[in-house]
């Protein structure tokens, strides 16, 4: 019995640390698109601020 308890343990924490890995990846993911889509905004805003000084 003592043999699968370790094994069921082992597996849960291989699970435990891809997960962590996983979301690791995923949230740098996210900040990178969200840092992106900023710089795209600003560059909107800016933009158009430079075309109705033109007008």
């Amino acid at each position: 019995m003592a043999f699968f308890s370790r094994i069921f343990l082992a597996a849960i924490l291989v699970s435990v640390s891809l997960l962590a890995s996983g979301c690791s990846d995923t949230w740098q993911g996210v900040k990178e698109d969200t840092s992106k889509n900023l710089d795209k905004a600003g560059n909107v805003v800016i933009k158009a601020g430079e075309k109705l000084k033109s007008e």
